[in-house]
């Protein structure tokens, strides 16, 4: 299965945005304060994969803004333009969190010290000795990634489940096709900057063995149960309408 660009992926259905919903949005623009957007303070540009499906790779843009020193979380876009999709959510934590977390979680979260260190997780446009500050850090973090929106089977909509997905964590793994795309659109050369980066590290303790899915597959599936009432009583239906 070949990788889907993001240069090429189809249009969203719908009407062209018309003059006053854009005058709405311009007012409420004015007025409101977009706290947590305001919070994101970077633009890392990465690859994941489905946790059931290593073909399956997208192209992954995070704007992302710390919410402590531990913790920061990621809008994930499939392109950084104006019209990109909101294709996801990352939450990036130090390892000492990581290592809190149960162990029945742990395999849901991805570690970065691969996609640093080989050079194909980035900051577009920051240079070199500023980037590499600060992916020092997040080469010794996991990541717990939800995508909503299967852009690279080519939904106009975001259809299905929303699945978790994984990051690279060795060579071989990511199209060679994808990587050079990329590094074309951002004058970026991922083995130079393999060199540059030689000399981080990633987590004290070693990538946890249930990080990673633990080397095993992952996939959302729905099934139905029943619905609790909000009140135990028998006047209360037992289903949605």
């Amino acid at each position: 299965m070949d990788p889907v660009h993001a240069s090429i992926l189809p249009e969203v259905p719908g009407e062209k945005t018309k003059i006053g919903t854009s005058l709405v949005d311009t007012a409420a623009a004015t007025i409101q304060s977009f706290g947590p957007t305001k919070q994101i303070h970077q633009h890392l540009c990465a690859f994941h994969f489905y946790a059931d499906d290593m073909t399956r790779q997208v192209e992954a843009h995070h704007y992302c803004g710390h919410l402590n020193e531990d913790m920061r979380q990621c809008l994930i876009y499939d392109r950084p333009d104006a019209d990109a999709r909101l294709i996801g959510l990352e939450y990036i934590v130090t390892e000492e969190l990581f290592l809190t977390l149960p162990d029945t979680e742990k395999p849901m979260w991805h570690s970065h010290e691969y996609e640093v260190k080989s050079g194909v997780l980035f900051l577009p446009g920051v240079p070199g000795p500023v980037e590499r500050k600060d992916l020092e850090k997040v080469a010794k973090t996991y990541g717990k990634t939800i995508h909503f929106w299967q852009v690279d089977r080519g939904d106009e909509l975001p259809l299905g489940l929303p699945q978790v997905m994984m990051a690279l964590t060795r060579d071989g793994q990511l199209y060679p096709s994808l990587a050079k795309d990329v590094e074309s659109r951002y004058g970026v050369s991922f083995e130079k900057e393999r060199a540059n980066r030689a000399y981080m590290e990633g987590p004290t303790h070693g990538i946890h063995p249930k990080a990673n899915a633990a080397g095993i597959g992952l996939k959302t599936v729905l099934r139905e149960i029943e619905c609790k009432p909000s009140v135990q009583s028998e006047s209360v239906p037992r289903v949605f309408v």
